[in-house]
């Protein structure tokens, strides 16, 4: 089972699990934690093969990882904690994961909360994963996490999100990161899909001006998604939560104070 850390109130009876992205953990959230215990119940976890989980045991002699078995960890969580339903909050890769488990799962998930969210890989997004399966197995891995930090998060004022990154990447090892960049291969036709299918399940993108590679996707799938809103965050990249946490929390917490 994951590892994972659970934070119950006194009173309220929601709960809201965080999901961080590829070659993070649930450290990223620690800007969060304070002011969502005042609120909820909280759930912070770490995806197999980050943070203090380690890689599942029945793909100890496989290198295939999937979005549906990864998902499934995150649910293995809820039932054990027999925690019935949640809001979900992600950032970026995390968003993919969310939107699945709410695809497998809908009955499981009050609301999502999608930061940083990735719903298309555009040419230059694409161009970085061609490049990445190529090198993967040549190049340490942390090269290659490096680059691809500084291409989503360039600016002066992404250096604390991509230091954060990169830190908590450097505990996992290749072989598990080239485990979880596999599933690269499952992207493309999986977002299609998200794209295309209204869920209608109350949904809330915050995401960063400066978010260049993933907020023009994001601005299409709110105009023809009925359940879901957008804010956006002035002078701020990927990583909502790190670059821009006052407003985050605000944001989101009222977001979810109000959710049907």
């Amino acid at each position: 089972m994951l590892h994972y850390t659970a934070y119950r109130h006194d009173i309220s009876k929601e709960w809201v699990t965080f999901v961080h992205g590829a070659g993070g953990s649930s450290t990223i959230w620690y800007k969060q934690l304070r002011d969502f215990k005042k609120h909820f119940n909280v759930l912070l976890l770490d995806l197999r093969g980050h943070g203090n989980s380690k890689p599942n045991i029945k793909d100890a002699f496989s290198d295939k990882y999937t979005f549906d078995s990864i998902t499934a960890d995150i649910i293995e969580v809820l039932d054990y904690e027999n925690i019935e339903k949640s809001h979900f909050i992600g950032i970026s890769l995390g968003t993919i994961l969310i939107r699945n488990l709410a695809e497998k799962y809908s009955d499981r998930v009050q609301s999502m909360v999608m930061g940083g969210a990735i719903m298309k890989l555009n040419l230059r997004s694409q161009v970085l994963m061609r490049l990445g399966v190529i090198f993967k197995s040549i190049v340490p891995y942390i090269w290659l996490y490096k680059f691809f930090a500084f291409v989503i998060m360039p600016n002066k004022n992404h250096r604390e999100s991509r230091s954060l990154f990169v830190r908590e990447a450097k505990k996992l090892y290749q072989k598990e990161f080239i485990r979880w960049f596999k599933l690269t291969s499952e992207i493309n036709p999986l977002l299609r899909f998200f794209r295309a299918v209204d869920i209608k399940i109350p949904t809330f993108y915050i995401m960063g001006e400066e978010d260049y590679l993933f907020l023009p996707t994001i601005k299409k799938v709110v105009g023809s998604h009925v359940a879901s809103t957008l804010h956006v965050i002035e002078n701020c990249g990927h990583v909502v939560n790190v670059e821009k946490p006052m407003i985050f929390n605000e944001q989101v917490i009222k977001y979810l104070q109000n959710v049907k």
